[in-house]
C-alpha cells in the first residue's frame, strides 16, 4: 500500500476494498450459495488486489471443494492448520468482514466490481509493458502492435479462463469419443458428406491445408466449402466465415461464388443471360445474401497484419472458419532476408497460431511445386508442398487435390469430371482419398455418386 500523499506522481491500481470485503464476507455468512456465484463468475484470488483477500479467498475455495463447513470459526482453524491465518488479517479480521457485510444475495454485484477493478489494473499493467518495450526500440513496431492487440483482445474476453481439470477433460474426450461418426457438431461443416465422413469436419484450431497444382480447382473447392459452412450445409446452423483473397479481388471472388452457386456458365452469360440463368443468379443472389461472408482482399499480407486482422474479425463478428488464399502470396517481412524456405517456415507457424489463440478451423491454400509433374502419374505427395516442409509439419490435416483428366490432350482433356482429394495427413484419424465431381462450368464441387460417375446436388 502506499501511504498518502507519498511521491509525487504516485497512483495506487484501481481496486474497492469494500467490494472485495463483501465478496468474503458474503462467503462466510453463505457459504454454499455465494462461492458457486462467484465461481459461476470466474472470480479467482488474482482478481482481488489486497493480498490478504488473495489469500483467504483462495483458502475458502479449497475449503469448499473438500465440502468442508464454513463460518469464521472453522475458517479459522483450516487457515491454522495450514500457517496461514496471520496471512489474512488473524480470527478478528474474519470476524470483521462476517459483520461487515449486510446482504449476501449481493455477492454477484461485489464480485462485478472486483473483476471490473482487476481489469483496470491489467490493462494498466499490458500498457506499461507494450510502452516500455516501444520505448527500448528493440522489436519491430508492427510485431509490438500484434502484441499489444492480441494483450487486449485477451482483456476483453477476461483472458485467463480457468484450465480444465483432467476429470473435466476426460469426461469430454469420451463425449467426443461416444458421437455418431456423421455427427460433426464439435466442427465447422464442409458441406460434402464425403469429406465430413472422412474428416468429422473441421475441428477448432486444426490448420488445414488444402494443396494443389495450378488450375485444379483449390480456389473453387475452398470457396465452396466457405460456401456450405456459411449456409449450414450438411449442418445444424450456419457459421461466420472469413475469407482472405491475397490472389482475387473480392469483386470477382463474389462474383464466381454467385456463378457456382446458381450453377450458370460464366462463359455462357458473357454475351446474352437466358431468362432460366436469370432466374438462377436471383435466386444465387438471395441465398447468398444470407451467409455471413467477410472477404479481405489486401494483397501481399504480412503474416503479423493477417493475424491481426483476424483477431478483429472474431471479435466483431465471431467468425468460425478462416479461409487464406493463398500461403506463397504471403510475407513474413522479418525473416525474408533469411530466404523463403525460412520465411515460408515462419508464415506457416504464425497461421498455426493463429487458429489455435483464436479456436477455429483455418483452411490455406498451398501451391505444389512441379515434382508431381514429372512423376508419370502426375499423383502429388506430401513431399511435393512447396518452399518448405514445415507446412507439413505444421497442419493437422492436409489435403492435395488432383484431377488426372487435367493432364489428358486433345479433346479428352477435362472431359472427365472426377476429382480425388487425397487426405494425405491426419492428425486426428486415418488418411484416405475421397472422391468428388467438379463442374468445371460452375467451378462447382459436389458430392460423387459412384453408380453413375453423376453428382449429387446438396441443397
Amino acid at each position: 500500500m502506499i501511504p498518502e500523499g507519498a511521491g509525487a506522481g504516485l497512483r495506487r491500481p484501481p481496486h474497492s476494498e469494500e467490494a472485495e470485503r463483501g465478496v468474503l464476507g458474503s462467503i462466510l455468512l453463505d457459504p454454499s450459495s455465494a462461492i458457486d456465484k462467484c465461481l459461476a463468475k470466474r472470480l479467482g484470488s488474482e482478481s482481488f488486489y489486497d493480498r490478504r483477500h488473495q489469500a483467504l479467498f483462495e483458502q475458502m475455495v479449497d475449503m469448499s471443494q473438500a465440502n468442508v463447513a464454513m463460518d469464521a470459526i472453522t475458517i479459522a482453524e483450516w487457515l491454522k492448520k495450514k500457517n496461514a491465518l496471520d496471512k489474512v488479517g488473524g480470527y478478528d479480521y474474519l470476524v470483521q468482514l462476517q459483520d461487515s457485510t449486510l446482504v449476501p444475495a449481493h455477492v454477484e454485484f461485489y464480485c462485478d466490481i472486483v473483476q471490473e477493478k482487476n481489469l483496470y489494473r491489467r490493462l494498466i499493467d499490458h500498457s506499461n509493458t507494450v510502452t516500455d518495450a516501444a520505448y527500448k526500440g528493440e522489436e519491430e513496431a508492427s510485431m509490438l502492435v500484434s502484441q499489444a492487440e492480441e494483450s487486449l483482445f485477451d482483456l476483453g474476453n477476461h483472458g485467463g479462463d480457468k484450465i480444465p481439470d483432467m476429470k473435466e477433460s476426460v469426461k469430454q474426450a469420451f463425449i467426443e469419443i461416444n458421437k455418431d461418426p456423421n455427427d460433426i457438431d464439435h466442427g465447422v461443416t464442409t458441406g460434402y458428406r464425403g469429406l465430413n465422413e472422412r474428416l468429422r469436419g473441421l475441428a477448432k484450431t486444426d490448420m488445414i491445408v488444402l494443396a494443389a497444382r495450378p488450375a485444379m480447382g483449390k480456389t473453387s473447392l475452398a470457396m465452396n466449402i466457405a460456401e456450405n459452412a456459411a449456409l449450414g450445409r450438411l449442418a445444424k446452423a450456419p457459421v461466420p466465415v472469413a475469407i482472405f483473397s491475397l490472389e482475387m479481388s473480392r469483386e470477382q471472388l463474389v462474383r464466381r461464388m454467385l456463378f457456382s452457386n446458381a450453377r450458370v456458365s460464366m462463359q455462357a452469360t458473357q454475351h446474352r443471360i437466358t431468362k432460366e440463368d436469370h432466374g438462377n443468379l436471383t435466386r444465387a443472389v438471395d441465398t447468398l445474401s444470407k451467409a455471413q461472408i467477410y472477404i479481405d482482399d489486401t494483397p501481399g499480407l504480412e503474416a503479423v497484419e493477417l493475424r491481426s486482422r483476424a483477431r478483429r474479425m472474431k471479435s466483431r463478428y465471431g467468425i468460425e472458419l478462416i479461409v487464406i488464399d493463398y500461403l506463397q502470396l504471403m510475407n513474413y517481412s522479418k525473416f525474408s532476408k533469411d530466404g523463403r524456405q525460412r520465411e515460408t517456415m515462419a508464415i506457416s507457424g504464425a497461421i498455426k497460431a493463429m487458429a489455435k489463440e483464436l479456436k477455429v478451423p483455418v483452411i490455406v491454400l498451398s501451391q505444389l511445386s512441379r515434382a508431381t509433374e514429372a512423376r508419370g502419374d502426375n499423383i502429388p505427395k506430401l513431399s511435393d508442398l512447396r518452399d518448405s516442409g514445415a507446412i507439413e509439419q505444421d497442419a493437422d490435416v492436409v489435403l492435395l487435390l488432383y484431377r488426372a483428366s487435367y493432364y489428358q490432350h486433345g479433346d479428352d482433356r477435362n472431359q472427365d469430371n472426377r476429382a480425388v482429394i487425397d487426405v494425405a495427413k491426419f492428425r486426428h484419424g486415418e488418411t484416405g482419398s475421397v472422391e468428388m465431381t467438379f463442374i468445371k462450368e460452375y467451378t462447382r464441387f459436389e458430392d460423387r455418386d459412384p453408380r453413375d460417375g453423376g453428382y449429387e446436388p446438396v441443397d
